[in-house]
């Protein structure tokens, strides 16, 4: 089942899928769906009761979500229910046609890629695709691409360069497969390869992350002229797991690790790293992912509007002034 026909036949029941700090609004929810089924009797009219009950949830669902923790940020990004690329190019684009393999080694299935229309104009687009059910993350690799998913990457960017294509990529990916299979492909050298590329890529390149943007499995398709974020998604060089696993020597500092390594797009907006963040809706992008969708089109369509209008060379040095103004240091005389 592809990801858009799960949306299609149980977004319901995705949406009664509440995280440990949403618990008291799924149990306001219980109680709204408990009535409704009531209210449909002829001889009660429980209409008042049940607008009670919404008003109470939704100032319950804004006071939580106006107070979220890094590592609570976290945890809605990997939401379960929350869209994949997938799920957003049939609102993003017309007429999507994917493109398959790396002329190399096969098909890596985490990494979708090919060229679509989007607001009259063609348009070339990557992103990462995890799955929803076991077997679609066996098969989508739970996100995580091997060296020929970057190399199919590789493949799409040539091709939109060839033709004028600008290019959209769509960030979701707990980061790079580590497995012995993909070093032995050249993982390294495929994520270097697709960092060398896009950086001197002569089209406009908007990136998008609209979940986990991890490690150098992110960046690979991340070097871009504008970089937008949903607002409940984040970016980071390495997970919370893996930062608390290198500096406590314990997974169980996780929370700690997500305040300390500054990965919400708050921070990033802060930091200079983030052009905008895409606003959700209320209580995330799995609770409306139309919504979210048409957001997330009115925000690429903005930014293809305004860098199409500039020379490339003109894109081409911004590009490189933003890869140089990351990082602060401090030289010793």
């Amino acid at each position: 089942m592809s990801s858009s026909e799960f949306y299609a036949q149980t977004l319901g029941s995705i949406d009664r899928r509440y995280l440990g700090f949403e618990q008291p609004i799924g149990e306001l929810e219980e109680q709204i769906n408990e009535l409704q089924r009531l209210n449909s009797g002829k001889d009660l009219n429980l209409d008042e009761d049940i607008k009670r009950l919404e008003k109470k949830r939704n100032k319950l669902t804004e006071t939580i979500f106006s107070a979220l923790t890094p590592w609570q940020i976290t945890q809605l990004a990997r939401h379960p229910g929350r869209p994949f690329t997938l799920d957003y190019i049939p609102t993003l684009m017309d007429n999507f046609v994917e493109l398959h393999g790396d002329r190399m080694f096969g098909d890596d299935h985490a990494i979708v890629a090919g060229l679509g229309n989007i607001d009259g104009r063609r348009i070339a687009v990557i992103g990462h695709q995890k799955g929803r059910d076991t077997t679609e993350k066996l098969y989508r690799n739970f996100g995580m691409p091997r060296p020929e998913g970057y190399r199919k990457a590789q493949r799409i960017m040539r091709i939109a360069e060839r033709f004028g294509l600008p290019l959209l990529t769509l960030i979701d990916t707990p980061g790079a497969y580590p497995g012995v299979d993909a070093e032995e492909r050249g993982q390294s050298e495929a994520i270097a390869s697709s960092l060398s590329i896009m950086t001197g890529l002569k089209v406009p390149i908007v990136s998008v992350i609209i979940g986990e943007g991890g490690s150098g499995g992110a960046l690979a398709i991340g070097i871009c002229d504008r970089l937008l974020m949903l607002e409940y998604s984040t970016y980071s060089v390495i997970s919370p797991e893996g930062c608390a696993s290198i500096l406590w020597k314990s997974a169980d500092k996780a929370e700690e690790a997500a305040q300390a390594l500054k990965l919400t797009s708050k921070d990033l907006t802060e930091k200079g790293v983030v052009d905008e963040v895409i606003m959700e809706p209320h209580g995330g992008a799995h609770r409306n992912p139309n919504e979210m969708a048409v957001a997330l089109r009115a925000g690429v369509i903005r930014y293809f509007d305004e860098l199409e209008a500039l020379p490339i060379e003109h894109i081409l040095g911004a590009r490189y002034q933003r890869l140089m103004s990351y990082g602060q240091f401090k030289q010793d005389s």
